[in-house]
């Protein structure tokens, strides 16, 4: 019975993990008023008939702090790039040259950086609340193995342990938010 619970745990904390690893690449989306190529990451274009990330048919690069080029690999997709940047509503006006498209980052506005970090909190929420299904769902499975003939004491003990994986992922989410907050408020 206790390898059950030990591999329950391994469970939830392994599916807590991706928890944690899709706020980060969610966090990462939220721009901070630097350029970044992971800003363009779910943004697709028409390609050859099959929606195609942008990153799969041109090369992004960081000019400096403000800038983002993206020259695709065949010039027909310039006007396809430009319309999908658009679509995204990213918050960035594509400026196309005939050859490449450059994004220029605006400095951020107060209101812009709160609204931002709004959209970063609500990432966090979900998150947490991801974490905490996980804990409920290995609590459920607790009960389970207690119904099998598992001690209630050992329950006990599963139910802390799970409490516990579940305080220590909710505090990493914490630490992501406050280091997000801390990039998007400095100027």
């Amino acid at each position: 019975m206790q390898e059950e619970v030990d591999l329950i745990l391994d469970d939830a904390a392994e599916t807590m993990q991706k928890a944690i690893n899709h706020l980060e690449a969610e966090l990462v989306k939220v721009r901070a008023g630097k350029a970044s190529p992971t800003m363009l990451d779910g943004i697709t274009v028409e390609y050859y008939g099959a929606p195609t990330l942008i990153n799969q048919v041109a090369n992004v690069t960081v000019q400096d702090a403000r800038t983002l080029t993206i020259q695709p690999w065949e010039k027909a997709m310039l006007p396809k790039i430009d319309r999908a940047i658009m679509g995204a509503n990213i918050g960035v006006t594509p400026q196309n040259d005939g050859v490449q498209i450059r994004l220029f980052m605006p400095p951020l506005t107060e209101e812009r950086r709160r609204e931002l970090f709004k959209k970063a909190t609500a990432e966090g929420e979900q998150a947490k609340v991801a974490i905490r299904n996980i804990r409920r769902d290995a609590i459920e499975q607790f009960k389970k193995l207690q119904k099998e003939g598992l001690s209630e004491d050992a329950v006990k003990d599963a139910e802390k342990a799970a409490q516990d994986l579940t305080d220590k992922h909710i505090a990493l989410v914490e630490k992501h938010l406050a280091a997000k907050e801390k990039e998007m408020m400095t100027i």
